[in-house]
Order: C-alpha cells, then sequence, then structure tokens
C-alpha cells in the first residue's frame, strides 16, 4: 500500500521528487495555510506530515491523524508543537536544529542597524520626493562604542554575539542561566536591559519566558534603547512595547516575530497590536529570518531526509524526544 506524504506548504521540486520516491505527496499549492477542515481530511489517512511555521500540532490535529506515523519540521522551534501528546500518539517529531541559524543571525544585525539608523523613516523621506540633497536629519546612533547585551546564548544569540564582535561594541553582554560565551559578559536581565544600547532577544518560547520583557521590565530600559527581537514573538509584550515606543523609554523597536504567530498559545492575540504597526520608530519584517533561497533547500531537504527515515523503518537523524526538548 503506497504511504501517504502530507506537506503543508509549497516546496522546491527536487525535495517534492525525494518525497514521491517513497509515497504518494499531497502538498498545499501555498502560501496561505489549509483550513483546519482541510488538513484533517488530508491527515485522516496520512502516515507522514512535512510541517512548517505556520502549523500547529496539538492532540486535536493528532486525533483526526490516526495512522500518522512522523512529523518532519522543516523548521527549528517546538513552541507551536505539542511534544507531550505527540509522544502519548507514537509519533516521532523531527526538527532542524541548525541551518536557520546563519541567517537568522545576520538578519538580526541588520534589524538593529535598520532601526538605529532611521532607515525606513530615510527610505521614505527619498521615495516621497522629500529628499533635495543632505540636510543635518534623521541622526541615530551605530553599534560601535555601544553596549549590547543578548538575551540567549543558544546557537542564533551566539551567532549574533560572533557578528557584533567585529562592530567594536563597547561591551556585549550576555543573559543566559545555562549557556556561556567566552566573547560577552554574563548578567541578568535586569542589568542588561538598564546598561544596554541595543537589547537582542534571542531566546525559545517557554512557559517561563513568555512576557520576558513586559511594562516592568521595560520600566528599566535604558532610555532611546534599540530592542530587536529574533526569537519568538511572546517573549515580549507587544503592547508593552508600543507603550515603551510612545513615552521615548525605548528610541526603536525591530522585530521579524510576532505574538499572532504562537499557534499553540490559546490566548494569543490574532493580529500584531495596531500601536506598534502605527509606530514609526520601527523595523517590522515578515518573518524572513530564515528567508534565503539556498537554506530554504537545505532545510527541506533535512527535514525530507528525517521523514523519508522514519517511513524506511529507521530513526530520524534530528529526532526530538520529550526530555532532550525540556
Amino acid at each position: 500500500m503506497t504511504k501517504k506524504i502530507v506537506v503543508t506548504q509549497p516546496i522546491h521540486a527536487e525535495v517534492l521528487h525525494m518525497l514521491q520516491s517513497v509515497g504518494n505527496v499531497v502538498m498545499n499549492p501555498g502560501p496561505a495555510p489549509w483550513s483546519q477542515a482541510e488538513l484533517y481530511q488530508h491527515l485522516s489517512d496520512a502516515e507522514a506530515l512535512m510541517a512548517f511555521m505556520p502549523d500547529r500540532v496539538d492532540a486535536g490535529l493528532l486525533r483526526n491523524a490516526p495512522h500518522l506515523k512522523t512529523i518532519a519540521c522543516a523548521l527549528k522551534g517546538y513552541d507551536n508543537f505539542d511534544l507531550q501528546a505527540c509522544d502519548e500518539a507514537d509519533v516521532i517529531v523531527s526538527f532542524v536544529p541548525d541551518l536557520l541559524t546563519e541567517p537568522t543571525a545576520e538578519l538580526a544585525i541588520g534589524l538593529a542597524i535598520a532601526a538605529a539608523r532611521n532607515v525606513r523613516l530615510g527610505d521614505n523621506l527619498v521615495r516621497t520626493g522629500q529628499y533635495e540633497g543632505w540636510r543635518p536629519v534623521l541622526y541615530g546612533t551605530g553599534l560601535h562604542q555601544s553596549v549590547v547585551a543578548v538575551v540567549g546564548l543558544g546557537a542564533v544569540g551566539r551567532a549574533i554575539v560572533e557578528r557584533l564582535s567585529g562592530f567594536g561594541c563597547a561591551r556585549i553582554l550576555g543573559v543566559d542561566p545555562v549557556n556561556h560565551n567566552t566573547r560577552v559578559v554574563l548578567t541578568d536581565l535586569l542589568t542588561a536591559i538598564s546598561q544596554a544600547d541595543y537589547l537582542f532577544m534571542a531566546v525559545p518560547l517557554t512557559e517561563s519566558s513568555r512576557y520576558l520583557i513586559d511594562d516592568d521590565m521595560l520600566a528599566h530600559a535604558k532610555p532611546g534603547q534599540i530592542l530587536v527581537n529574533i526569537g519568538r514573538g511572546s517573549v515580549v509584550s507587544e503592547a508593552a512595547v508600543a507603550r515603551a515606543l510612545q513615552r521615548g523609554q525605548l528610541g526603536a523597536y525591530a522585530a521579524d516575530v510576532y505574538e499572532m504567530e504562537d499557534w499553540l498559545l490559546t490566548d494569543r492575540p490574532h493580529n500584531i497590536n495596531p500601536a506598534l504597526l502605527a509606530a514609526e520608530n520601527t523595523v517590522l519584517t515578515p518573518h524572513i529570518g530564515s528567508a534565503v533561497a539556498r537554506v530554504r533547500l537545505a532545510i527541506e531537504r533535512r527535514a525530507a531526509n528525517n521523514l523519508i527515515q522514519v517511513l524506511s523503518g529507521k530513526m530520524p537523524t534530528d529526532v526530538v524526544s520529550l526530555d532532550n526538548a525540556r
């Protein structure tokens, strides 16, 4: 009997051919996700699922996928996937652990520079015909000789630190109770937010990290601070950030991730905070941290290999268990 593989986003022809060599592939033409009803219908007789960032896997989905053996995730973070429910349903889950690191760190630096140097406002000035040559306007700040803090020293955080080391920062602070890095001065979050000119958020979303940056924490932020979030949307309170921007506590906010994307949270907002969208001193990108063409292809290949290994009776290279996900 031919194995059925469900793919929730369009993939490269090369990767599609890989999957078709082991089963019958049903692929979403995208880019909009299937409705829940459509997805459940496709999964009703599927043995494998290739999942992407917009997907949420919980007990309800698994009940509607009784033949599912594996979920191969073409992404890095676990937070939209209920690994306990997958374990109880005997579904093997794999993620791509490292290919997203470098492009995400590159974007973090780009966002910081764009926010600090008023790139968005400057672009608008030129495009609207207001630019008539150099004028003493749009002065910002730079990484050189600034105090920079990175919250979360996992793979992405370390990659950000590595890139920062070439900018001549006055100091690089690191906040992480577990991971360490020789290039940073380890400290606590309160100290970091009160001293840093730039604060990079590179932490995963957990129960303890949700709204790590809230009104109370932002009250201690160094005035004019540039806050950059490339971790997960809900590690900051977007409403609190908007208020801090409005009162001038924060100099700018740059983000590639948003609270509305944290699908497993039942009380997540369904839109980006309107006050945040209205703020001029923001740079907001549509979750393009890994959107480098050759990187996305490599991620799809890796996820496909993990899926094929399970359908071939093997354990996938990038298997994730409850123990190593904690």
